[in-house]
């Protein structure tokens, strides 16, 4: 099977070792993965923000980074909630304003090729021992994308449980925000701060020396806030876990 990555800017810019760590684990279970160079931002911060019209060449340049692969993978959860949730609508909106249906036509290609990483290991390969091991203690963050708008569910955890070594530790108030949500911590700077600080206290009160989520955007805003506090914590994707084996285990 071939696919392609989808690395997203908050990796591309911030978190390499994420990307790398996705193809590490396609590539040990067989898949061919390619990396089109045509990939930019899937238009998320604009959309976010209201810029509706500014995000539709980001959508024409997805599809034409991504139209010789039948599967997508990417290593996060708002950015394929982005592509399914929103394309769609940007689309009608086009078409409703007589803009033609090429937008559509994007939308349609992209949407059900899309796939975030645990989802496609779970329903696409069928596989939720990855042959990683990580001697580690664990509490698991569900970012709010992966959560509500992709239902992931349990394919995370499941994952997670089949790693060898590895303790997964129930966290506290788990299906709470973390106060990111993009641009709305620039926005609402001293709520997404108290957002954040509950859910640093419950991730500590689990004794977990990992603080484990499936968006870096959530990690990055919660890895701040630990590392500011000195915390005997690091946040850390689920992918570069998944990643980790006994011949290469993650540093």
């Amino acid at each position: 099977m071939r696919v392609a990555l989808f690395a997203t800017c908050v990796n591309d810019a911030l978190y390499p070792s994420t990307a790398i760590a996705t193809v590490k684990i396609l590539e040990r279970l067989g898949v061919e993965v390619d990396f089109p160079a045509g990939q930019t931002c899937c238009g998320q911060p604009q959309f976010n923000t209201g810029y509706r019209q500014e995000t539709e060449p980001l959508v024409r340049r997805m599809a034409r980074a991504f139209k010789d692969y039948d599967h997508i993978v990417t290593p996060s959860g708002s950015c394929v909630a982005m592509i399914r949730d929103n394309y769609p609508r940007i689309a009608k909106k086009a078409q409703a304003e007589g803009r033609g249906d090429t937008l559509a036509h994007a939308s349609d290609f992209l949407v059900p090729r899309t796939y975030e990483l645990t989802e496609f290991l779970v329903d696409v390969l069928g596989v939720t021992d990855v042959g990683a091991y990580f001697p580690h203690t664990v509490t698991y963050h569900p970012s709010c994308h992966g959560l509500r708008m992709l239902g992931l569910g349990d394919r995370p955890r499941r994952l997670l449980e089949a790693v060898k070594g590895l303790e997964l530790i129930e966290l506290p108030g788990a299906q709470e925000c973390c106060g990111f949500g993009g641009t709305f911590a620039v926005k609402n700077p001293d709520v997404s701060a108290a957002m954040g600080a509950d859910k640093i206290h419950n991730s500590l009160s689990t004794g977990a020396g990992v603080l484990c989520g499936a968006d870096n955007s959530c990690l990055m805003h919660l890895g701040g806030m630990l590392r500011r506090q000195n915390a005997p914590q690091r946040a850390l994707h689920l992918a570069e876990i998944l990643a980790s084996t006994q011949e290469e285990p993650f540093a």
